[in-house]
């Protein structure tokens, strides 16, 4: 006991510097010590202070050092830099970019009546405005089985054409400017801002231009275009507004932090899922989000250590439904395999699997199962039961007749219906799946009623499913606030569990707080 006693508090210690040690870096991301005395040697002073006159102007070219040539397609005469604006210019396609090559824009912002070229206080970015992903599969109709009308024109040169990566128009461009006349110490320059700043002296006072900033998070993949040998003019949305030198910081780590993820092998998908995180969400909400996050992760982790201390030391399975925890086990498979044939996110797919793992294993415990091989042929071997075991078979047999009675009808009608109105092995996946979230509550049922014949709950892994609560709370933050990586099914999902045993379970625990005096768990009946 000292020792599971020990370990936790290690963990709960460990979650609490990590949380200070994260509040820690988020402020010095955020926060930027001025220059305290203008006049000092090492201040940096902004050329915005100056009031000068700008211009923006925004220039493609078929490679990011303009070698070959440039196009101009929009400049912002009197460029206001605290003016926010959006306009939407049509770009004309160069036969390179086409024929699945790639094209750049060139932003500058320079001074107002002269060429970005000569102008030696230029400052200029370079974004691609070409990515490159595997087309999206063709759309086929459930009901007449025939392919949608353009996937028909398109000529059957095999699977390799369908599996190549091609050219892909970032409809959007999203630009930003410092507004800030912020004052710069040379001695505490930050490394992350150091790379937009272009600094000049201006007599014995340095100066730095304009930061210029290109957010990259924007690009999302629902605005992504394929080009093919056909396309000729493709829309490009140009959005300009303000951003503070805080965000700014904060938006360049994240940037560079989803190309990391890109690097060690994130799909497009997986990153635009991330990207929608920070862009659709209010940063003071996001900041929020996150400690919830947090804490639900270490509740989710001392769930999980409880969990499988409890079913490793169980050595009977008096008082709990084998057969509810046979279904668990086959509800998790269901549910990592149709989320792994809908290639979800990483982040939501290796839980579920790791999920699945740990049901398997409690059926292997729960059933008593010996697997001995010989040689490459297993064999399995079942463990006998005692009597009090044999009570609580009868018990979970007489559940699991009483459930059948609703069941059946339920789910053949449910079957028939799909089959009705969708393709065969559609319905299929859709009414496994289907009767996994929907009748998830309803095996949750014998274990109820196991508890309600031996008056205890005693038998229940209760550190475990404290933990466990916890989750409902997180999941109806997330519904409330529409940020969630989750679908609604996979929440009902999350949620069946913890639902149906608090109703269940609490009332036999306030019943042994009545008849005892005290909150004491027994498996004698009072």
């Amino acid at each position: 006991q000292w020792r599971r006693t020990s370990f936790t508090t290690l963990i709960v210690g460990v979650f609490v510097v990590y949380v200070l040690h994260t509040c820690w870096v988020m402020y010095g991301i955020v926060y930027t010590k001025p220059c305290e005395d203008p006049k000092f040697e090492n201040c940096i002073n902004p050329y915005l202070a100056g009031k000068p006159r700008l211009q923006l102007s925004i220039y493609t070219a078929l490679r990011p050092n303009a070698d070959g040539g440039h196009t101009l397609i929009h400049k912002e005469e009197d460029f206001d830099v605290e003016t926010k604006f959006e306009r939407i210019v049509n770009v004309s396609l160069p036969k390179k970019t086409c024929k699945n090559g790639t094209l750049y824009a060139m932003v500058f912002v320079h001074q107002a009546g002269m060429s970005p070229w000569q102008d030696p206080r230029q400052v200029h970015l370079v974004s691609q405005l070409t990515t490159y992903m595997i087309p999206k599969p063709p759309e086929v109709s459930l009901v007449s089985g025939e392919e949608a009308e353009q996937q028909k024109r398109k000529p059957k040169g095999g699977d390799s054409a369908v599996d190549r990566p091609v050219s892909h128009w970032r409809s959007r461009l999203t630009l930003n400017v410092v507004s800030e006349d912020f004052i710069f110490d040379r001695d505490f320059l930050p490394s992350d801002v150091h790379r937009y700043l272009r600094v000049f002296q201006n007599g014995k006072k340095r100066v730095y231009l304009p930061v210029l900033f290109v957010d990259e998070l924007s690009n999302r993949v629902k605005d992504l275009m394929e080009i093919n040998s056909t396309s000729t003019e493709l829309p490009l949305t140009i959005s300009y507004d303000t951003i503070s030198l805080g965000k700014l910081r904060f938006w360049i780590h994240m940037q560079d932090a989803v190309y990391s993820l890109q690097q060690f092998g994130f799909t497009e998908k997986d990153a635009d899922e991330i990207k929608g995180i920070f862009v659709e969400t209010n940063m003071y909400f996001l900041a929020l989000t996150f400690f919830i996050a947090a804490f639900h992760l270490l509740f989710d982790f001392l769930a999980f250590k409880h969990d499988i201390s409890f079913w490793k030391q169980k050595k009977s399975m008096v008082g709990m439904s084998s057969k509810a925890v046979l279904w668990r086990c086959f509800s998790t498979i269901v549910i990592f395999m149709y989320l792994f044939d809908e290639q979800t996110s990483l982040l939501v797919l290796i839980p579920a699997g790791v999920g699945s793992m740990i049901e398997v294993w409690k059926v292997k415990k729960a059933f008593k199962i010996q697997v001995i091989w010989k040689g490459v042929k297993p064999t399995f071997i079942f463990g006998k039961s005692d009597e009090s075991e044999r009570r609580t078979v009868e018990y979970d047999t007489l559940a699991m007749k009483y459930l059948w009675y609703l069941l059946y009808p339920m789910c053949i009608g449910g079957a028939v219906y799909a089959l009705v109105i969708e393709a065969l092995l559609l319905s299929l996946m859709v009414s496994f799946l289907t009767g996994v979230y929907a009748f998830g509550f309803l095996f949750m049922l014998p274990q109820l009623f196991v508890n309600y014949k031996f008056k205890s709950v005693a038998h229940l892994p209760w550190k475990a499913f404290m933990y466990k609560v916890s989750e409902l709370y997180k999941i109806s933050f997330e519904r409330s606030s529409g940020f969630t990586l989750l679908d609604v099914s996979e929440m009902v999902l999350s949620l069946k569990d913890n639902n149906s045993m608090v109703t269940g379970n609490l009332v036999l625990f306030v019943r042994r707080w009545i008849c005892l005096g005290k909150v004491q768990l027994s498996l004698l009946p009072c």
